[in-house]
C-alpha cells in the first residue's frame, strides 16, 4: 500500500477547482495507457463541488466521456431520483452534462429498485456488477481514481468508526444500517475494495475535520477512523484546505520553498 500524500489548499473553492484539474489529467493518462479509465465517484458537498468544476472546465473534452466506467463508493439507499442520492447530486453536477455510455455508469440500486426495501440484495447485486467487470479473477475493476470524502467522525464512503462495515475483510460491498448521520441506511463499498483501487484520493474541508484527518495520519487506526484505512495501491492522496489541515504534523506536509 502506498504512503499517504498530504496536499493542501487555501479554500474550499480552491481544492475542488484543483481537484478537478487533477482528475481530467488522470483520466486522460489512464485512456492514454489503456484506452478507458475507471473512476469511483463520491457524495458531499466537496465531492458534488469537484465534478461541477470539472464541468466547467475546458480541458474535460480531453476525456472521451463514453469510455469512462464510474461507480460509487457509497450510496443513501432512497428512492430513485431522490435529491439526496449520490447518483442523483452526480447527475445534476456532471454526468447530465456529458456524452456517457449509459451501459458504463454503474449506480447502486435505489429503496424502490429492483430488490425493493432489501439493501443487502442491492449490495449484493453491486458486487456482481464489479466482479463482473473485474480484470480476470479480481474481485473488482481495476479503479485508476477512488474518490473519498471524510466525515467529522473519521468515517469514509459509509464506513463509520467501530461499525460492522469496517471490520469487513472479505466482502467488496456491504449494506450499512443505523449509520449516526441521516439516512441511516447505506450500501457501501468496503475498505478491502477500495484498498484495490490504483489513486485514493481523500478529500476534506473545514474545522471541524482537523482532529479526524491528523489522527488518521498520525495514527492509522481504521477501527477508530476508518478514512485511515483507505489507501491507494499506487497512491494516497489526503486533499485538504488549510483549515481540516491545520492539526496534521510538518512531516506529512510538503516542505515550504
Amino acid at each position: 500500500m502506498s504512503q499517504p500524500r498530504v496536499v493542501v489548499h487555501a479554500s474550499p473553492d480552491l481544492l475542488a477547482a484543483a481537484v478537478a484539474a487533477r482528475l481530467v489529467t488522470a483520466l486522460v493518462d489512464a485512456q492514454a495507457t489503456t484506452g478507458t479509465a475507471s473512476l469511483v465517484l463520491t457524495g458531499g458537498r466537496t465531492g458534488n463541488a469537484v465534478l461541477e468544476h470539472v464541468r466547467d472546465l475546458p480541458a474535460r473534452d480531453a476525456v472521451d466521456w463514453s469510455r469512462v466506467d464510474l461507480y460509487w463508493g457509497d450510496e443513501r439507499f432512497l428512492p430513485a431520483g431522490h435529491p439526496d442520492r449520490n447518483e442523483t447530486q452526480a447527475r445534476t453536477a456532471l454526468l447530465d452534462h456529458i456524452p456517457l455510455d449509459p451501459a458504463r455508469v454503474h449506480a447502486m440500486e435505489p429503496s424502490d429498485g429492483r430488490f425493493g426495501d432489501n439493501p443487502d440484495a442491492a449490495a449484493e447485486a453491486y458486487a456482481e456488477i464489479l466482479a463482473r467487470n473485474a480484470v480476470a479473477y479480481g474481485s473488482v475493476p481495476v479503479f485508476d481514481v477512488c474518490l473519498l470524502g471524510v466525515g467529522e467522525e473519521g468515517h469514509t464512503a459509509s464506513i463509520f468508526p467501530d461499525s460492522p462495515a469496517v471490520h469487513e475483510a472479505s466482502r467488496t460491498v456491504v449494506a450499512v444500517r443505523d449509520c449516526p448521520k441521516p439516512p441511516p441506511t447505506r450500501v457501501s463499498l468496503t475498505l478491502p475494495a477500495i484498498r484495490t483501487a490504483r489513486e485514493v484520493w481523500l478529500m476534506t474541508t473545514g474545522e471541524s475535520k482537523a482532529g479526524p484527518v491528523a489522527q488518521a495520519l498520525v495514527e492509522g487506526d481504521e477501527v477508530a477512523i476508518p478514512a485511515a484505512g483507505a489507501r491507494g495501491a499506487e497512491g494516497t492522496r489526503w486533499l485538504l484546505d488549510t483549515t481540516a489541515a491545520a492539526q496534521v504534523p510538518a512531516s506529512f506536509l510538503p516542505p515550504k520553498a
